[in-house]
């Protein structure tokens, strides 16, 4: 079951829609009786945008990406709708999932997929207690040659390393809306170190907190609206650390940092890579989704045509 609300109601600003990146949130829910969960995405709009100085953050359509880190919470009900082996993570509750390998997190992603009729997006095999992954070949619908690890039908997947780049770093509105990257996900200048919260340019890292924040609290929000890309834990990518995803055993990327990491590791320069089946109490994820988006501004348009006609209705009754 999918549900999709608007975050900013009309009457609370409607013309905010086509100037603020933040404007759009969706809301899915996933899992079946009483083991439902929801996830709240963030569009990422202005497809085509330029690629930051680093090579990364291009992409070349809309789309969206969770608002927070997958929880603890949330990879229980995955577990308790039948997905086996996923672990509990390293932590409780609203804290990050961490402590899961890339393979664990590929399969919470196929659930999100499978659950809501939709095709798996990895090719993942669970035996022996442990999950391996083969690619897509040219055999199979969904075959993307620029991507075997994607199949191109699935609707929910692990973000690339250009999609969580752009929601980190990328400010649309900047340069008079032609658009720049930031140095920080919440924005050029060092947050500052907090424990838990979500004040504007805060992030949970430095070793302010002896753990990881609730993935609600994890710092203030980047430019698109995302939470705790910058510290609180590391984050999965789709993308192999060099070259293209042809290695369905080859180290992969992880960005953002944690805890107790200095801030260059939140710096858009920051990645490194990580073994897919190994797991970490520092290193979580979250999950982007594919679905064609239209731009805030299109919701501005379709906002104050909807307001018209509440008017026009208004004047009638009283007419």
């Amino acid at each position: 079951m999918k549900k999709t609300i608007l975050t900013l109601a009309l009457a609370a600003g409607i013309t905010s829609f086509a100037g603020n990146a933040r404007a759009l949130t969706t809301t899915s829910t996933f899992g079946f009786g009483g083991n439902t969960f929801s996830l709240d995405f963030q569009t990422i709009g202005n497809a085509g945008n330029a690629a930051d100085t680093t090579g990364y953050g291009s992409v070349g359509y809309n789309y969206s990406i969770g608002t927070y880190d997958i929880s603890v919470n949330q990879l229980n009900a995955a577990t308790a709708n039948g997905v086996a082996g996923l672990g509990n993570g390293s932590f409780t509750g609203d804290q990050p999932a961490a402590n899961v390998s890339w393979y664990q997190a590929a399969a919470f992603v196929n659930f999100l997929n499978t659950s809501t009729g939709h095709q798996d997006a990895y090719n993942l095999t669970y035996s022996g207690g442990a999950y391996t992954m083969a690619l897509w070949d040219s055999g199979q619908a969904g075959y993307d040659p620029s991507n075997p690890f994607r199949n191109s039908l699935a609707l929910f997947v692990l973000p690339s390393e250009n999609e969580w780049y752009k929601s980190a770093y990328y400010d649309p509105s900047a340069n008079g809306g032609t658009g720049s990257y930031n140095l920080y996900p919440t924005g050029n200048s060092i947050p500052t170190a907090v424990a838990s919260g979500s004040a504007a340019n805060t992030a949970v890292y430095n070793g302010v907190a002896s753990q990881p924040s609730s993935v609600t609290q994890a710092g203030g929000l980047s430019p698109y609206g995302t939470m705790g890309q910058g510290g609180n834990v590391w984050q999965w990518q789709e993308s192999a650390y060099a070259g293209a995803n042809t290695d369905p055993a080859g180290y992969l990327t992880i960005r953002g940092g944690h805890w107790e990491d200095v801030a260059g590791y939140l710096q858009s320069s920051g990645r490194i890579n990580f073994n897919p089946s190994a797991t970490d109490s520092h290193l979580g994820f979250r999950v982007a989704e594919l679905a064609a988006v239209p731009e805030p501004s299109t919701y501005a348009l379709l906002g104050l045509g909807v307001l018209g006609m509440v008017i026009a209705l208004r004047k009638n009754k009283t007419a």
